[in-house]
């Protein structure tokens, strides 16, 4: 499993929200430049950035800062936020970034997203599937910068595409992200049971080094971390075994 660093932007700049509210917001001093080469320089080859403002407005709204954060050499990054058009789509994978990340467009334009796949590589796309469980235990899927409820439920989602040749999924657990609750092992092992041949990416609620762990042993192929280490619960040392090639 590696440790992919996260970096969500808002207004320029890096933030955390909380349980998805954006007006839960934590703002935090580093300069995004900055801390994605400290990530960089500790051994990361892989960045998972986020556009918030894109991702509520359905436009990208921090192209500016997404593209200084690319020439950061030897980081790679997969990028989301905003990406609901195939323009859009590619002129972002034309920019350099590795991967984009694909969330609302999914659910709302599901054919659409399947074409992307084929068109442009399973390697350079992740479906952000963002969850909330509802009473009776099922993950449902939240769009729009989790501001709106979908009613689909995930693995009806993930069994329409695992038919279109995707690779890499991120599943966030919505009341977890952001609380340092702990992540939802359960959840993530149902993933990995059910869809062994996807690369599932866990975000949310992870606390300590010790949950990276407990990620590794259930199967995830990676993990999204991001409070724990701006707020250094987690200290970059102590992601060397967790940082080996994708």
């Amino acid at each position: 499993m590696i440790v992919i660093p996260a970096i969500d932007l808002k207004d320029g700049r890096c933030v955390r929200l909380f349980k998805g509210e954006f007006e839960q917001v934590t703002r935090y001093e580093q300069d995004p430049l900055k801390l994605a080469t400290a990530y960089r320089d500790a051994g990361c080859k892989l960045l998972h950035v986020v556009d918030l403002d894109g991702a509520r407005d359905g436009r990208p709204a921090n192209e500016k800062i997404i593209r200084s954060l690319g020439t950061v050499q030897g980081l790679a990054l997969q990028v989301g936020g905003g990406l609901r058009n195939e323009a859009l789509v590619e002129a972002v994978l034309e920019s350099g970034v590795s991967r984009v990340v694909l969330g609302s467009v999914a659910l709302v334009r599901p054919q659409a997203v399947a074409d992307w796949l084929l068109d442009y590589g399973a390697g350079r796309m992740v479906l952000a599937l963002d969850v909330r469980i509802d009473v009776g235990g099922v993950p449902r899927l939240a769009s729009h910068g989790w501001t709106r409820d979908t009613g689909q439920d995930l693995w009806t989602v993930l069994e329409f595409f695992v038919k279109t040749g995707l690779r890499h999924v991120l599943c966030t657990d919505i009341e977890r992200d952001g609380a340092m609750t702990g992540p939802n092992l359960d959840l993530y092992r149902q993933c990995v049971a059910r869809y062994p041949k996807l690369a599932f990416q866990a975000s949310g609620g992870i606390r300590h080094v010790g949950d990276l762990g407990a990620l590794e042993d259930a199967g995830l192929h990676g993990a999204i971390v991001g409070k724990a280490l701006l707020d250094g619960n987690i200290k970059l040392e102590e992601l060397r075994p967790f940082l080996q090639d994708d």
